[in-house]
């Protein structure tokens, strides 16, 4: 039986400045590396071409079943990402890229979430491995990462029309 790991609150100290430390470089080695582009997707204003195949993995993962979950609605929840981040400060903008950047880029993709080859090839069992890891990580860091991915994509499909019905959300009122 494998003992327990027990940190001190030095040891938790420790660990914690060196996964921001080593988060930091690896998100500033991708940006320097050019391994993620600045420029949007065509038809986006801020998602970059990288992020659309994390993103399409990740929708099914936060939102569950869903009766209008399908390849048209985690567009349309994309592109209503896209709208709500351009039209969000500098600096979500900036954060979001560069989570979603640690996540598209594999040499830092590996480590963070477990998932060694192209994020196109995860099953949705990886996937929700990766969250699951993330939701109940000691790393604070990984905690907020996984809060952040979860308010991003909710609200962005609770934003469109075809999530409404099934959660008895009528819709805005008519003024």
């Amino acid at each position: 039986m494998p003992r327990p790991i027990r940190l001190n609150r030095r040891g938790l100290l420790k660990l914690g400045v060196g996964a921001s430390v080593a988060l930091s470089t690896a998100g500033l080695v991708a940006t320097i590396t050019g391994s993620t582009p600045d420029q949007p997707h065509a038809g986006m204003k801020v998602l970059r071409s990288v992020d659309l195949p994390v993103l399409a993995l990740l929708f099914p993962a936060f939102i569950g079943p869903h009766p209008k979950l399908d390849d048209v609605a985690i567009q349309a929840a994309i592109r209503q990402l896209d709208f709500t981040l351009a039209h969000s400060s500098a600096q979500t903008q900036k954060e979001a890229l560069q989570l979603l950047g640690l996540l598209s880029f594999a040499p830092t993709r590996g480590p963070l979430t477990g998932i060694w080859g192209a994020i196109e090839q995860a099953s949705p069992a990886e996937i929700d491995t990766f969250l699951q890891r993330w939701r109940d990580s000691r790393l604070d860091l990984l905690r907020q990462g996984y809060k952040a991915l979860g308010q991003l994509l909710l609200m962005s499909w609770y934003a469109l029309p075809q999530s409404w019905e099934a959660a008895g959300y009528p819709g805005p009122p008519v003024i």
